[in-house]
């Protein structure tokens, strides 16, 4: 298996089983890092011999993951079989064969390999994620009974959750009515162990390590009333573009974030200590360095159906408004289909967390990477009311006004940044998002 920067991988479903041929490029499985799902490809042209792991197995980077006999070494046997199970080949040149060796194969293995249909009960291509197998676990519900409504048939959360409510509603109203509610001292405490997705590994490994930095943390209010106004002005007239289901066409999905990435990215302009990383050096006698670095690859915290993932947008200093929108688009769709690439997920420099966008005012965001030295946190947008920016004489009437609101929740790695650079740091920002005028005369 090749390496993709991981130590091991979970096999999450197979694609062949042993006797079925391959050909170069041919899917052989499907697998799960703790960053991503990958399919798996056949090098070779020939016959799957044996199958070194069964699905949800950790198989080890760089270890076999099956035995293939390439097509110059079968044996006359092997391609007698071969020859009487064209289907099983997959090639779309076979010759149809008697309707005997269709039943025959139709009885074997093979079929349990096909892709998943919606209304099917096959459990060995049944598509689901580590984190949806946990939860089948732990509710003892059988994948191959849920109808999956992901992309593919693939099975989410919501539908192990919303079969299991359907199991428990049907059970409790064929129960008798007479029955009487289990008294308190008849039940008992219940502890189910349940393994850790690989990305959940990862975030566990990631999260203990970031014990070892000392945060600083500064929070802050800001007025976005100004950015709100602009970013419905420019909603209403920027260009349109074409949905491919229905043909529609709509505008471009301009949220408060794009905004938020590129003040925070003019702002490290000014302050390149945020932008760096900490080297630290094996040897004993070295001190540890900064390096500076001058792209800003700004990370946005996911939450997707396998857990927390952080891709970055490469380059957002030479980046329009427009174009962060839509990196930020297609990286969120590739996070929700398992299908972000390592070069999505590596080379971040500084991390935005939205937060807010589920729910929340405060926060104290932890910084994950041991590349970065900061991180921040937004929380969800507020209306409250305040006294009018006015410079009016002070004995005039005072104005109470609506406003728009975010708190602004920054951490930074105290070894290498003191909380003077973070405070003025984070005013700059305030600067751009509260008078976004000013943000315009710097864009490039």
């Amino acid at each position: 298996m090749p390496s993709i920067g991981i130590k091991e991988v979970q096999i999450i479903q197979w694609f062949v089983e042993p006797g079925a041929r391959v050909e170069q490029f041919s899917k052989i499985c499907e697998v799960q890092s703790d960053k991503a799902a990958v399919e798996i490809t056949s090098r070779f042209d020939g016959v799957i011999k044996k199958l070194h792991y069964e699905a949800e197995d950790m198989a080890q980077v760089g270890k076999a993951l099956c035995d293939i006999d390439v097509l110059s070494d079968i044996s006359p046997e092997d391609e007698a079989a071969l020859g009487s199970t064209p289907e099983q080949a997959g090639s779309p040149s076979a010759p149809q064969q008697p309707q005997k060796a269709a039943e025959k194969h139709q009885s074997g293995k093979e079929q349990e390999l096909q892709p998943l249909d919606a209304h099917t009960g096959n459990k060995q291509s049944s598509l689901a994620t580590p984190a949806v197998r946990g939860l089948l676990k732990t509710l003892d519900v059988d994948i191959s009974s849920v109808i999956g409504t992901g992309k593919d048939g693939r099975v989410l959360k919501e539908d192990v959750q919303k079969f299991a409510d359907a199991r428990s509603t049907a059970s409790s109203t064929s129960s008798p009515s007479s029955s009487s509610a289990p008294s308190d001292s008849t039940l008992t405490q219940t502890e189910t162990p349940i393994t850790l997705s690989p990305i959940q590994s990862q975030m566990f490994k990631t999260m203990t390590r970031s014990l070892s930095i000392p945060h600083f943390t500064y929070a802050d209010e800001l007025d976005i009333t100004a950015l709100s106004r602009l970013r419905t002005q420019l909603k209403n007239t920027l260009p349109t573009t074409i949905k491919d289901d229905n043909q529609t066409p709509t505008p471009p999905k301009l949220t408060y974030l794009p905004f938020i990435i590129k003040s925070l990215s003019l702002a490290l302009t000014s302050f390149p200590l945020l932008n760096a990383r900490v080297s630290n050096s094996s040897s004993p006698s070295s001190r540890p360095s900064l390096i500076l670095r001058s792209s800003h690859n700004i990370g946005v915290a996911m939450d997707t159906p396998q857990g927390l993932l952080v891709p970055n947008i490469k380059h957002v200093q030479t980046l329009s408004m427009l174009e962060i929108a839509a990196e930020i688009a297609r990286l969120h769709a590739l996070a929700l289909a398992s299908k972000l690439t390592a070069a999505d997920l590596a080379g971040g420099t500084v991390t935005v967390t939205n937060i807010g966008s589920i729910g929340g005012t405060y926060l104290g965001p932890i910084i994950a990477s041991e590349n970065e030295v900061a991180i921040l946190g937004i929380g969800r947008k507020r209306v409250v009311p305040a006294f009018a920016d006015d410079d009016t004489d002070a004995d005039a009437d005072v104005k109470v006004v609506r406003k728009e609101v975010m708190t602004f929740s920054w951490s930074a790695d105290h070894r290498v940044v003191d909380g003077a650079t973070v405070a003025r740091c984070a005013e700059v920002v305030r600067g751009f998002v509260e008078r976004p005028e000013g943000m315009v005369v710097r864009l490039r």
